[in-house]
């Protein structure tokens, strides 16, 4: 009985033994055949969508923002410097004045002098200015103060926004309110915002009067990174600089990523190039590059997702960018660059790759009309984010 065992068991391994040499040279057959080559998938859960999809998600964020009382104020507006005040006197409309704060937070009232207004509220600044004019002219005053113009919150929008400026804020802003004051995106945004925290000059005491403690929850530069972003390396200025992932902002429910913005920050939206795909492929536009990122001819085809039967791919055509704005032709064959027979070439922002018709008509008007041709269509391309 055990020498059958024993017998079955050689007579087993050999036979695993022969499998695993023949499953090896089919291997090693496969590897030293040419195939052709699989364009590479596109990444897991990834999902595309264009600029206009993202604008829309960040109206529709902001307006679900400000429905939820997210940047309801804790207290009255604080008064700052160059803000315009309109202060009404009750019965005395003789001492009505409409008067601009100074840079350090001071306004000069008739009969009463200088007063120090920045870091009050309208409220409070109507209480010291009834009890300056109990105390000398007046019994029983009543006075109203209005901000009339706001300049003292300003907040900063740059980079890839469609309307960059500086806006007013009467009080902390989510990041998704504050994009949406500037009208979205651009098809170039990148694939972070920065927001850089105003630390206050302590020679401004009317600005550093509105500052109040900060809470951040987002992925935080310390302040020697920030000092250096600035071109002030060695000069610790006490500003901090948040990263926020702009998918985790629009894509996420996770309220972290939607840090407050505060009177004297700046935000800023990263740029990131554009590669374009055109003419005979399933899914033609620009997408947009993560941050210093370059990618291949077959992954712009994956983006693409693929092409068409009419292509005729030993025909394509990469326009690369120029400092001057003129664009360099280089010929391709993507069919051999497809089949794993010649070299992926790397694309660039701003490159161009163009796939022709096979019929011919197509290719021959675009390679006629060069760069000039390209450039026009780029107009009407769709940009799709990842």
């Amino acid at each position: 009985m055990e020498e059958s065992i024993r017998h079955l068991t050689h007579k087993l391994i050999a036979s695993i033994f022969v499998t695993l040499i023949v499953s090896g040279s089919l291997l090693a057959q496969q590897a030293s055949t040419p195939t052709s080559v699989q364009i590479p998938a596109i990444q897991g859960n990834d999902k595309r969508e264009t600029t206009q999809q993202d604008n829309e998600k960040l109206a529709v964020l902001a307006k679900q923002s400000k429905s939820s009382n997210v940047s309801s104020p804790v207290g009255d507006y604080l008064i700052g410097p160059e803000d315009l005040l309109e202060i009404n006197i009750l019965e005395a409309s003789d001492l009505n004045r409409t008067v601009r704060v100074s840079d350090d937070g001071a306004v000069s009232l008739a009969l009463l002098g200088l007063i120090q207004v920045a870091g009050m509220t309208t409220r409070e600044l109507e209480l010291v200015l009834e009890d300056r004019l109990r105390q000398t002219y007046m019994k029983d005053p009543q006075v109203a103060v209005f901000v009339q113009e706001m300049r003292s919150h300003p907040v900063s929008v740059l980079g890839a926004v469609s309307k960059p400026g500086v806006y007013q804020i009467r009080f902390p802003k989510p990041l998704i309110e504050v994009l949406s004051m500037a009208e979205g995106l651009t098809t170039d945004a990148g694939d972070t915002v920065i927001v850089q925290r105003h630390s206050g000059d302590p020679a401004e005491a009317g600005f550093a009067a509105l500052m109040g403690p900060k809470t951040n929850t987002a992925t935080h530069s310390p302040p020697s990174m920030a000092a250096a972003s600035n071109g002030t390396a060695g000069q610790v200025s006490g500003a901090e600089s948040i990263t926020v992932s702009l998918k985790q902002l629009l894509g996420s429910s996770d309220p972290r990523s939607n840090v407050l913005v505060y009177p004297g920050d700046s935000v800023k939206v990263t740029r990131a190039g554009i590669v374009y795909v055109l003419g005979q492929v399933h899914k033609p536009g620009g997408f947009v590059l993560k941050t210093n990122e370059n990618i291949s001819v077959l992954q712009a085809i994956a983006f693409a997702e693929g092409t068409t039967p009419n292509a005729k791919g030993k025909n394509a055509r990469i326009f690369v960018a120029s400092a001057n704005g003129e664009r360099k032709e280089l010929a391709i064959n993507l069919d051999k660059i497809m089949e794993g027979k010649a070299p992926s070439p790397v694309l660039r922002p701003n490159d161009v790759l163009f796939v022709p018709n096979s019929g011919g008509k197509e290719a021959l008007h675009v390679l006629e009309q060069s760069s000039a041709g390209i450039v026009g269509m780029l107009g009407g391309a769709a940009i799709y984010r990842w």
